[in-house]
């Protein structure tokens, strides 16, 4: 339908069950089509056919099961929340095909929505979270309204607030004997500390802001000087800022963590000439390294036992835990509340298995709820 969607956006700002809406065009503002009228209405305006169509349109947003002739009936719907515009999203576009594809087999529908879907969440019995995640953005709203309706989440809201808190993250991990780097937290009123930091760990540095993401954020600085110049510049974004010895390794391990159980280990490459695995320029456009999966077997147990500890400590969603392999062992980097799954990288060495893996645990949890 041509007007779908200007008839929802009328809808979510007037949520009235049947009105009648008017457009007129041409007056002072030129040949532009525009709203003339809105009018509440009821039953008795409709002829035959309009009752028909609203008892039909009523049933389906109450979630109501609906007889449609020929039709295949799927068993859970459940809405995946992107940004088609995101550059640096969690799945790519062909991770997120095989997701539809996947779940059609199993008897599931699984529809791509975005940001201004929000009033149309009531009509999924699930909510997988598919966007580059923060406390003060939609993306915990949607998390927050979802559960409310009583949809199967991930990632539900208490994990995104606890993965995006770089700060209550450290401590978390920190107090469980989770192996991490060193870390130190500074505010303006701590300026005097970097003696104290400086006779703990060595130059040079990683100082990052509590909730960045994707490499924002976060830079190496090589001496007292670049930690002032760094630390005022970061301390302008935020209140906190970490600080963190540097630990050299020529790929980082990602963990997937669903359910408490490791469902994939990949590793990723540092970018070209940079020591990260994301490297930005000056206008914050990303290049990364390249990423691959390896097969469970493969990757080092302790590391995987580290990640799962971890992981174990947010929650039962999925995660990706960020890791690297020192000459001290394991250390655990940081929890991501939504880790990469993109098609040619985290599923290269499971396939489409990976994404029945996921779509599987939101069968379980939905079957558990519906008991």
């Amino acid at each position: 339908m041509q007007l779908a969607a200007v008839a929802r956006s009328i809808f979510e700002t007037f949520p009235a069950p049947l009105m009648r809406v008017e457009f007129a065009r041409g007056d002072e503002r030129g040949e532009e089509w525009h709203i003339a009228a809105i009018r509440t209405q009821g039953l008795k305006a409709l002829g035959e056919h309009g009752r028909a169509a609203c008892e039909a349109a009523l049933g389906a947003f109450a979630g109501l099961p609906q007889p449609v002739p020929g039709a295949r009936r799927y068993r859970y719907r459940i809405a995946v929340l992107h940004d088609p515009d995101e550059e640096l999203a969690p799945s790519n576009i062909g991770a997120l095909a095989r997701l539809g594809t996947v779940g059609r087999e199993l008897g599931l529908t699984v529809e791509l929505i975005d940001r201004h879907d929000f009033a149309r969440l009531a009509e999924f019995d699930a909510l997988f979270i598919r966007e580059t995640t923060a406390v003060n953005h939609h993306t915990y709203l949607f998390a927050k309204k979802a559960e409310s309706e009583g949809l199967v989440v991930i990632d539900d809201a208490a994990s995104i607030l606890r993965c995006t808190n770089k700060v209550y993250l450290a401590d978390l991990l920190r107090l469980h004997g989770v192996p991490t780097p060193r870390t130190f937290t500074l505010q303006h009123a701590d300026a005097q500390a970097l003696a104290a930091i400086e006779a703990q760990i060595d130059y040079p540095m990683v100082v990052k802001i509590p909730d960045g993401a994707f490499s924002r954020g976060v830079m190496k600085v090589k001496d007292a000087a670049e930690f002032a110049r760094v630390a005022e510049e970061l301390l302008q974004q935020s209140a906190l800022i970490l600080v963190q010895e540097y630990m050299f390794t020529e790929f980082d391990w990602r963990i997937g963590v669903l359910n408490r159980q490791v469902i994939f280990a990949s590793k990723s490459w540092m970018s070209n000439d940079h020591w990260q695995v994301a490297k930005r320029d000056a206008n914050g456009k990303a290049e990364f390294g390249m990423a691959s999966a390896v097969p469970l077997d493969e990757a080092p147990a302790d590391l995987l036992a580290h990640a799962l500890h971890a992981a174990n400590l947010i929650g039962d969603g999925l995660y990706g835990v960020d890791m690297k392999m020192t000459s001290r062992g394991p250390v655990v980097i940081e929890v991501n509340d939504n880790p990469n799954i993109d098609a040619g990288a985290e599923d290269s060495v499971l396939g489409d298995e990976l994404y029945r893996i996921v779509l599987r645990e939101f069968v379980r949890r939905l079957d558990l709820l519906h008991r």
